[in-house]
């Protein structure tokens, strides 16, 4: 009796689009999505506003803080932040063009 791999289950199929990133760009969005947007947008921006002042310093025991390594990592020191906006941009503008 020979041994035979199991059979294993193949799927052709392909994909009309991805859940990340709907075709449809004139997606509607709830009222409450919106909502939820505007407050996490305003209240982003309110705790910006607050590390960036310089009354900030004087109250550092309330407040929002920007967090600072204390040892920094060496395997990051060559990080580079990489800038979301920039390569959804760029993305856009290719398919664009395709």
């Amino acid at each position: 009796m020979t041994s035979s791999p199991a059979p294993r289950m193949v799927h052709n199929y392909k994909r009309t689009s991805s859940p990340r990133s709907p075709t449809n760009t004139g997606e509607l969005f709830t009222p409450a999505h919106e909502e939820n947007v505007r407050f996490i947008h305003e209240t982003w921006q309110c705790v910006m506003r607050d590390v960036k002042s310089p009354q900030g310093s004087e109250r550092s025991d309330r407040g929002p803080q920007e967090y600072v390594e204390k040892t920094p990592n060496p395997a990051l020191h060559s990080f580079t932040p990489v800038d979301l906006s920039e390569i959804k941009r760029r993305n856009t503008q290719d398919s664009k063009k395709s």
